[in-house]
């Protein structure tokens, strides 16, 4: 069972020689490393967002196991949906998924269903794996795509997500994709965002989660990023470090519509 690329060639290059030389480009190979439990990282092209996902991933140190939590943007697929197995390809190659986290998940957690329509169009997850595979091409993977917005559900996860990981992969690395203020100007974003980010790194998913829809925060992966940071708290998460923030306008000079990318850690 693979999962064929669905965005490449339009987010980022489909060619292998081009890609490692894109990610190349915007990852920093002197950066210190960290243990992580948990990122925001964006999902945008790579022309747009890599500079920020490269920048975040040059400071972690991949572990064998990484969960990749995306929002749906198709609108296809169950609320909370899993790759059963199986491995995802990229132009780096193949990436296996772990099945036993699968499993242990399916098992521990009944709001979960296996499922791929979420998955077969979905770009904010495929875009991370590349840079998962620069640094760490062993890697296994889990991915989940959410899109109810139920936040005591989503506290659920997070909880039953740490009690597996903490089980049996207690390395592992949680990523929420997730760009940040969408289609507003660069004054309007970065307000916005400052406040988004606040929360995120004072590690309270209630705040920003009634912040995002107060305020009308376009963050389009806030759902993945509350099951993350309640998994990474119960996993013993103390503090978090914004490494980037940018927006497209930043990229493009165009100030008027734009969208905002963070990159954060959760140690």
């Amino acid at each position: 069972m693979i999962r064929y690329p669905a965005v490449a060639g339009s987010f980022y290059s489909q060619d292998k020689t081009q890609l490692r030389s894109d990610i190349e480009d915007f990852v920093n190979k002197d950066a210190e490393k960290h243990a992580v439990l948990g990122i925001v990282s964006p999902h945008a092209g790579y022309i747009y967002s890599g500079r920020v996902a490269g920048n975040l991933y040059s400071k972690i140190e991949i572990p064998d196991t990484v969960i990749i939590l995306s929002p749906n943007h198709t609108g296809f697929g169950a609320p909370y949906s899993i790759w059963p197995g199986g491995s995802w390809r990229t132009p780096l190659g193949d990436v296996a998924v772990d099945e036993e986290v699968v499993n242990e998940l399916l098992h521990v957690c009944n709001l979960i269903e296996k499922d791929k329509d979420a998955h077969l169009y979905e770009h904010a997850a495929e875009v991370q794996i590349p840079f998962i595979q620069y640094f760490k091409p062993s890697v296994k993977i889990v991915v989940m795509v959410i899109s109810s917005r139920n936040i005591a559900d989503l506290k659920n996860i997070g909880k039953n997500l740490s009690q597996v990981l903490n089980k049996i992969r207690p390395d592992a690395l949680v990523v929420a994709s997730s760009d940040m203020t969408h289609h507003e100007t660069q004054t309007s974003a970065n307000r916005k965002d400052k406040i988004a980010i606040a929360e995120i790194l004072a590690l309270d998913e209630d705040k920003l989660y009634s912040k995002v829809n107060e305020m009308r925060i376009t963050m389009c992966g806030i759902y993945p990023t509350v099951i993350m940071l309640v998994c990474s708290k119960e996993r013993g998460a103390k503090k978090a470090e914004l490494v980037r923030y940018e927006t497209s306008g930043d990229i493009t000079g165009d100030y008027d519509q734009v969208v905002g990318y963070a990159g954060i850690m959760i140690i």
